[in-house]
C-alpha cells in the first residue's frame, strides 16, 4: 500500500496553566491537589484548555472551538483551545498523557480516528491512560473530487479505481484513521487489493481540503461537515455518503444505494488527563452536561449536521473498549495491521 505523507513543517503551541496553591480555603481549586470532597460546584477555577491532536481546520478542531464558545457561556471562565499534530493524533495523545496527570482544567478532544492510528502506528500510549468523560457528536463520512474532475459519479471513479488502483489518489486523514478505514472498506467491497491503495495521509481535514482543491489527489474522503462549504459553493463534487439512509440536506446518494455494502461513522468525543480523582472526573462530567444542554452546542450540532451521541460515565467507557475491538478487527480484514 502506497502512504505518503506531505512535508510540512507544524508550529506547535503548548499552553501548560500555571498551578498555584492557595491557603485561603475559601478559594479553594479543584485541582490536583483538591480534597476528595471538591464539589462539582467549585469546577471550573481558571482557564480550560481543549488540546486538538491535529493541524487546525478538521473535525476535531471544529469540535472543540465549539466547545470553546458554549464551555465560556455556560461556566464564565475563559477556554483556549491548541493544537498538536501529528500521527493520527497519537503525538497529542502521548503529550497529554505525559504532561497533564492530575489536571483536570486540561481536556483533549479526540474519536475514532485515534483509535485506528493507535493500532497502525504502534503507539506506547493507549486511550486506557485517559480518563473518559463524554461522547460528543458522530457523523457519516463523504467521498468528494474536486469540481473540475472528470468523474461525474462514483461508478466512473471505481471503474478507474478497479482497472489501475494506483492511479488514484485518495486524500484523507491519518494512517489508519476512519478516512482509510472508508478506502480500504471499498477496496475489499470492489475486489481491490488493498496493498494496492495509494492513500495519501494529512494531519488534519484542513490539510486533507487543500490537498483535494488543488488536485494534488484524486479524490478525497472525510466527514460530511468538512466538505459541506466547499460543496455548496461549487468548488467540489460530492460521490457518496457512508450513512445507512439519506443525509437531510445533503444531495449524494448512499454507498449502499451505489451497490456497496458499506456504511460508517465519524464518532469524537472528549477525554481527560489520567490520575483524576472520583470528584474531579465528577465535576467535568457535570460541566460538559451543561455545555451539551446549552443552546450554543445546540446549534453547533445543527449547523454542523452532527448526530447527537452524547454519552458518559460507564456508558462512554464500555463504547471505546468497543469501538477499539472492532477497529482492530476491520484493520486486519482490510489488511492495515496484521492479523
Amino acid at each position: 500500500m502506497n502512504i505518503y505523507f506531505p512535508k510540512l513543517a507544524f508550529l506547535i503551541l503548548f499552553f501548560i496553566p500555571a498551578i498555584t496553591s492557595c491557603n485561603n480555603t475559601n478559594n479553594s481549586t479543584l485541582n490536583s491537589t483538591s480534597s476528595p470532597t471538591s464539589t462539582a460546584a467549585e469546577y471550573p477555577t481558571e482557564t480550560i484548555s481543549i488540546m486538538v491532536p491535529a493541524a487546525p481546520g478538521g473535525g476535531w478542531d471544529k469540535t472543540a472551538r465549539a466547545m470553546q464558545s458554549a464551555l465560556s457561556t455556560v461556566t464564565k471562565q475563559k477556554t483556549e483551545v491548541y493544537n498538536v499534530p501529528g500521527a493520527g493524533g497519537t503525538i497529542g495523545l502521548a503529550k497529554f498523557i505525559n504532561d497533564n496527570a492530575g489536571k483536570p482544567h486540561q481536556l483533549m478532544v479526540m474519536g475514532s480516528v485515534m483509535v485506528g492510528a493507535i493500532e497502525t502506528n504502534k503507539s506506547p500510549v493507549k486511550l486506557n491512560q485517559v480518563t473518559p468523560i463524554a461522547a460528543l457528536t458522530s457523523e457519516s463520512l463523504a467521498i468528494a473530487v474536486p469540481a473540475q474532475s472528470k468523474y461525474q459519479n462514483l461508478q466512473q471513479l471505481i471503474q478507474d479505481f478497479k482497472t489501475d488502483p494506483t492511479a488514484i489518489s485518495w486524500g484523507g486523514g491519518a494512517v489508519g484513521g476512519t478516512d482509510h478505514i472508508l478506502v480500504g472498506l471499498i477496496a475489499k467491497e470492489t475486489g481491490v487489493n488493498s496493498q494496492k491503495i495509494n492513500y495519501i495521509a494529512h494531519a488534519g481535514g484542513g490539510e486533507a481540503l487543500a490537498a483535494i482543491l488543488s488536485n494534488a489527489v484524486t479524490v478525497g474522503v472525510s466527514s460530511v461537515s468538512e466538505f459541506k462549504p466547499q460543496i455548496e459553493a461549487g468548488t467540489m463534487r460530492l460521490l457518496a455518503v457512508s450513512s445507512d439512509a439519506k443525509l437531510p440536506g445533503i444531495n449524494a446518494p448512499t454507498l449502499k444505494e451505489q451497490g456497496l455494502n458499506i456504511t460508517l461513522s465519524n464518532w469524537r468525543a472528549v477525554v481527560a488527563p489520567p490520575q483524576l480523582s472520583s470528584p474531579q472526573t465528577a465535576a467535568i462530567v457535570a460541566v460538559m452536561k451543561k455545555m451539551y444542554n446549552s443552546p450554543k452546542w445546540q446549534e453547533a450540532l445543527k449547523q454542523n449536521n452532527w448526530q447527537d451521541s452524547f454519552k458518559t460515565d460507564g456508558d462512554l467507557q464500555k463504547f471505546l473498549n468497543e469501538e477499539s475491538i472492532k477497529t482492530q478487527t476491520v484493520l486486519k480484514d482490510i489488511g492495515l495491521i496484521n492479523k
